[in-house]
């Protein structure tokens, strides 16, 4: 499992692991409202359906904390089977809209289930009362993620910079002097085919739950998949040298001053005696304006694909 969290609105406390689940405590800020949030991930073997139900009954009845339970339960197939774990735990289900199943393959007679879901306990629903739970585009999976929206209003608008992208380079070679321009054209024209791509895929998918698809309409999804899948390479190089600049490494020269500092040791900052003083002759190199030759050198030897500033240009470029 992979989970994220958004740390300047929820904070992570204790963090518990079981063979089938992982469940997070956590506070959010604004409402200062403590929870847990579990995932699940069902087997989907028959023969060890009863440990997961065993471990799932334990893990409810022990908690006192709302919670939220969602992920893929592979085994919760049946009204009857979701009745009975709902039941046992006082859990209800939140509704499901824009999809009726939520896992489908990819073979020429399609298979449809409902594997995902998003149980939330009586106080949870309570603190959450307008809560829905979306189906998006599942794009290239197999399961088809779904959206919580938790009903409080709040909307997220980050503003966002430029920055250059690697995967521009070949198309930017005789564009330099345009490079702003083209990239936003880019850009718009990228969210577009892919907007564009997914609505097809999502229309298809939507479609073969209900009927099966003709030659031609196979023959169309397996080309969009492919393109979609492209595009998120494409995407996926952009946001890893997004990362890159953005994070330090825990071996840079420059965290062992603030390391003291994070472990609460106080640093004097009129104490000068112990740190070596840099001379008049050096102050004279330092202060002089950087040569073209000194400029050449530093950039020749940056490694392949770094950037040496936020605006993510990297060596290449240059």
């Amino acid at each position: 499992m992979l989970v994220g969290f958004n740390l300047a609105t929820l904070d992570v406390g204790s963090i518990e692991e079981g063979d089938f689940f992982v469940r997070f405590k956590i506070r959010c800020k604004k409402e200062d409202f403590i929870s847990n949030l579990i995932f699940i991930y069902g087997p989907a073997q028959e023969d060890h359906k009863q440990k997961f139900l065993t471990e799932l009954a334990h893990l409810s009845s022990k908690e006192t904390l709302p919670m939220l339970i969602g992920d893929d339960f592979n085994i919760m197939r049946g009204p009857q089977e979701k009745s009975k774990v709902i039941d046992a735990y006082n859990l209800r289900e939140l509704d499901l809209s824009g999809r009726q199943f939520t896992w489908a393959n990819n073979l020429a007679h399609q298979t449809f289930e409902k594997l995902d879901r998003v149980l939330v306990t009586t106080e949870w629903e309570t603190k959450y009362p307008k809560a829905t739970v979306q189906a998006v585009t599942r794009e290239i999976s197999d399961h088809t993620p779904l959206f919580l929206n938790s009903g409080d209003g709040d909307s997220i608008s980050p503003h966002s910079d430029f920055k250059f992208e690697l995967g521009w380079q070949a198309k930017i070679r005789r564009l330099r002097q345009h490079l702003r321009g083209w990239a936003k054209n880019v850009g718009g024209a990228y969210k577009k085919e892919k907007k564009v791509l997914l609505d097809k895929l999502d229309e298809l998918d939507k479609k073969s739950e209900h009927t099966q698809l003709d030659y031609n309409e196979l023959n169309l999804k397996h080309a969009l998949h492919e393109r979609v899948t492209q595009l998120l390479r494409e995407e996926e190089i952009k946001w890893y040298q997004r990362d890159k600049v953005k994070n330090l490494l825990e071996g840079d020269a420059n965290t062992k001053f603030f390391h003291p500092v994070a472990n609460d040791v106080v640093l004097d900052g009129n104490r000068l005696d112990d740190i070596p003083q840099v001379s008049p002759q050096e102050n004279v190199l330092l202060s002089a304006p950087f040569t073209v030759e000194e400029v050449r050198s530093a950039i020749f030897q940056m490694e392949h694909n770094k950037a040496p500033r936020p605006d993510g240009f990297p060596s290449e470029f240059y």
